[in-house]
């Protein structure tokens, strides 16, 4: 099962990335959680403290790593490298055991577009292409913020993609844009959450705005996780009911992980 979830900077993508993977993981299964978003703070978000998450170098600023496996040498990016460099140990070269989930701190693909052959965008997709044909794990990808990640193929073949949103016709409209992108990129399955929804009069509207969607949760706002970040605490561990929330998310999506024969690997 690859997820990738994806919005607008500020709506909680990043808090539904690690309480989806912590679920899942809790459960048995062995889940990799990857974080491509240049302002990375899913280790946070998973449970790491503020100084162990900053001393975690991206894959994209693995100079050396980079080198090793395109064969390209600093300062000739005009000159030849691999295009299919081997990425199926980095998971457990590089990645990080947060409470049973495998973090990784992929960085990036670089402006530029999908056609950009620089050997970082190279290892970064021969990278998500092996997350999702090779490996039995839930994958769960934390997408940058905005829409221009899609352009790169970030997400592309991913077996579904979330888009998360606030209240609020900005981030509306970027859940309609992405949905017309994500067919582009051969993404069948297109969920929406919304977050921080304040009343059921709040709700009726989002949903009214919503009606082409799959609409896969409604998450309550909660003072207690908006401040949960700056107390160092795990988001889903605050608050009851927002718990209670996630976990009827993760329960759907272990229904169409059953339907679909998607079976996750155990840890």
């Amino acid at each position: 099962m690859k997820i990738a979830i994806s919005g607008k900077g500020g709506v909680g993508k990043t808090t539904l990335s690690a309480c989806l993977a912590r679920y899942f993981a809790k459960k048995g299964n062995k889940v990799i959680a990857v974080d491509a978003d240049p302002d990375a703070n899913l280790g946070t978000a998973l449970g790491l403290d503020y100084m162990q998450a900053a001393e975690i170098v991206p894959l994209t600023d693995m100079k050396e790593l980079v080198e090793e496996r395109t064969g390209a040498k600093k300062g000739s990016y005009g000159g030849y490298f691999k295009l299919n460099p081997k990425v199926s140990d980095i998971p457990s070269k590089i990645g990080i055991d947060v409470d049973g989930v495998k973090l990784l701190v992929a960085g990036t693909i670089k402006a530029g577009g999908s056609g950009c052959y620089c050997p970082e965008n190279v290892i970064l997709k021969s990278l998500f292409r092996h997350l999702v044909i090779n490996q039995d794990e839930i994958v769960i990808l934390d997408m940058e913020a905005g829409i221009e990640h899609l352009g790169r193929g970030t997400c592309e073949n991913m077996d579904m993609l979330i888009i998360v949103i606030e209240p609020g016709l900005r981030s509306i409209q970027t859940a309609h844009t992405v949905k017309k992108m994500a067919a582009d990129l051969g993404i069948k399955t297109l969920y929406v959450v919304v977050n921080k929804i304040k009343t059921d009069e709040e709700e009726k509207l989002v949903r009214e705005k919503l009606a082409d969607f799959k609409v896969l949760g409604i998450m309550p706002y909660s003072e207690d996780v908006r401040a949960s970040d700056l107390r160092q605490l795990q988001p889903c561990e605050v608050d009851k009911v927002f718990a209670g929330k996630i976990e009827e998310i993760a329960l759907k999506l272990q229904e169409f992980m059953i339907k679909n024969d998607k079976i996750p690997g155990q840890a």
